[in-house]
């Protein structure tokens, strides 16, 4: 293993079948006779979803927000579950189903109804997380989960909400409110160490103008912000959720045989890449951006 990995020496990150087939090996590390094939259809649900194949929504047209978000998402969390694992936690079939379904569908407030024709869903920034919760308590309803699923897994989804206070949220027991946390590490973990994680902050800017939400002049100030929302993301890991992240350096170290944690590492590169080179770019950061073709999809989309 090279001296500085990133996500993509283990996974294929941008496709979503490895990223399936990696999360049911671990799934089946954590629970040997977990249900891997029912867990498998709500990830193939929800990516139909994304793709506008469910009834009653269109496809996804948050660039940032988008079914790589999701599945980033998904395979932190289940590398945090599995290193606590490692270290003697033990999760039941129920915990599993709990917390795959709310990274499922944390994000799924930003699909627009098919009857909704105006803008993006990043027009729901703001809500998102409630948006997401219904459509979570429809989806689980329409699918027969138990009566007593979906609010169980209303407050594990709940802790995505970055102003959530995770102290104060009613869980259905101490697995669960450990779930609550590595998911909210996980959702903050999994975008941060994207490898276009720099060049999809530009689209993000975009949401949070549509959102209305306030704040970022342009996009060299959200680029700049950046860099003090990492102090905050590591101030909130260590804190509200509980430095549930420090499963993650297990997880690599019995699963790939290297010992450290690999996201914790990518993060500091994108910030330390920031850091270095941001302010020298002031009048065009865009030409600091050059991966996966982002900064020309957004001149073409954007100019």
């Amino acid at each position: 293993m090279k001296a500085a990995p990133t996500m993509e020496d283990f996974v294929s990150m941008a496709d979503p079948d490895a990223v399936w087939l990696e999360i049911a090996h671990l799934v089946r590390l954590i629970s040997p006779k977990a249900d891997v094939k029912g867990l498998k259809t709500v990830f193939t649900d929800i990516r139909g979803l994304f793709a506008g194949r469910y009834p009653g929504y269109r496809a996804c047209n948050t660039e940032y927000h988008d079914l790589q978000h999701t599945t980033d998402t998904l395979l932190a969390m289940v590398r945090l579950m599995h290193g606590a694992a490692v270290e003697g936690k033990r999760f039941t079939d129920r915990d599993l189903a709990l917390g795959l379904v709310a990274a499922l569908t944390h994000d799924t407030g930003y699909i627009q109804e098919e009857s909704d024709r105006e803008g993006t869903g990043a027009k729901y920034t703001d809500c998102h997380v409630d948006r997401s919760a219904r459509f979570m308590a429809a989806y689980c309803a329409k699918r027969g989960f138990p009566s007593d699923f979906s609010p169980a897994c209303a407050s594990i989804l709940g802790c995505t909400g970055l102003h959530i206070a995770i102290d104060g949220v009613a869980f259905e027991s101490e697995n669960a409110g450990l779930l609550g946390r590595m998911l909210g590490a996980g959702d903050i973990l999994g975008q941060m160490a994207d490898r276009c994680y720099l060049e999809k902050l530009l689209f993000l800017f975009y949401e949070f103008q549509e959102g209305r939400i306030s704040g970022f002049k342009d996009e060299y100030d959200l680029l700049a912000k950046t860099i003090k929302f990492y102090d905050v993301t590591r101030f909130r890991l260590e804190g509200e959720l509980g430095g549930v992240h420090r499963y993650m350096r297990p997880h690599f170290r019995e699963r790939w045989s290297v010992d450290k944690d690999v996201y914790a590492e990518v993060i500091e590169r994108h910030i330390s890449y920031l850091r270095k080179n941001l302010s020298k770019h002031r009048g065009d950061c865009r030409a600091l951006l050059k991966r996966g073709g982002l900064v020309d999809r957004l001149k073409r989309a954007r100019g």
